[in-house]
């Protein structure tokens, strides 16, 4: 059973309620993709929606005689919105016909690793050699199944445009310390030291919260899981038709970047609102946009 089923409002399913809701997918889908796999397979991407935004994609191959074999299924959230423009290379997991998207996203400091929603497209695409040039950009959305909500942190506005600028010259100096900058990597260093010391005063008087408004960092030891606090921008309460169960879709921004969070209502801790943080563990999924 998939972990994060729970976070599109599978619960309590049983294996044998899961083989009837995979049978419901095949049988009335809501997308239904095709392309040809690495092993000149002809690969399926059968997805059916159980609600807005969210559901279980179901993929495998076509064998000869026109038959579907189910190779491994997964829950979705679709994201809303663009979240990163940077070019995303798209690697293949060693075990089964599954990609990751990794892209170099200097607002979070680390290297983003997604699991790659579009693959059907992405395999549609990949014999082009210009398909990077036809990515507009990366849509993100993510399952949890463990979160609280947190207060929002006061800010003065005068701060806060303040810190959009210092936001911006600083990904400026990171850009150019990767072009082997070496001004800029002197002074990236000597403001890492003053933000170390800063933090060293506050915290003792401090909670930790209070200070550090967001983050976004690697989570346990698989590549695509993170543990985040992000801003909520927007939220809606959500339900999966075939169960009934509530779900939160939350849009957060986190270290700047825009994405959206599904998480099961019993699993989230507090009440969501405009504002406040969420803070938990998520498993990151992308689907990168293509041009028509």
């Amino acid at each position: 059973m998939h972990k994060f089923l729970r976070s599109i409002g599978f619960s309590d399913i049983k294996k044998e309620e899961l083989e009837n809701i995979l049978h419901v997918i095949l049988s009335n889908p809501t997308v239904h993709k095709v392309a040809v796999d690495s092993e000149g397979n002809e690969f399926a991407e059968i997805s059916k929606d159980f609600g807005d935004f969210f559901g279980i994609s179901v993929r495998g191959i076509f064998l000869e005689d026109g038959t579907f074999e189910i190779e491994y299924y997964y829950p979705y959230l679709c994201g809303k919105t663009i979240s990163t423009r940077e070019t995303a290379d798209i690697e293949k997991h060693a075990e089964k016909e599954s990609y990751a998207g990794i892209c170099d996203e200097i607002r979070i400091g680390v290297t983003l690793i997604f699991y790659l929603q579009n693959v059907v497209d992405y395999l549609a695409l990949r014999n082009n050699m210009g398909y990077r040039n036809l990515m507009e950009g990366v849509v993100l959305g993510a399952l949890s199944t463990e979160g609280k909500i947190l207060m929002p942190v006061h800010k003065a506005d005068n701060k806060v445009r303040n810190a959009k600028k210092d936001d911006i010259d600083r990904n400026h100096l990171i850009a150019a310390a990767r072009d082997g900058d070496e001004d800029a990597m002197e002074n990236l260093t000597l403001e890492d030291m003053d933000t170390y010391s800063l933090l060293s005063r506050r915290i003792t008087h401090e909670d930790i919260l209070s200070i550090v408004e967001n983050y976004f960092m690697p989570y346990g030891i698989e590549s695509d899981q993170y543990s985040i606090l992000g801003e909520i921008t927007d939220y809606s309460l959500l339900q999966n038709y075939m169960t009934g169960e509530n779900v939160y879709c939350l849009d957060l921004l986190c270290n700047d970047i825009p994405f959206s969070v599904c998480i099961n209502q019993k699993d989230l801790l507090g009440e969501p609102e405009v504002g406040r943080r969420f803070k938990g563990n998520i498993w990151m999924q992308g689907s990168v946009k293509y041009q028509d």
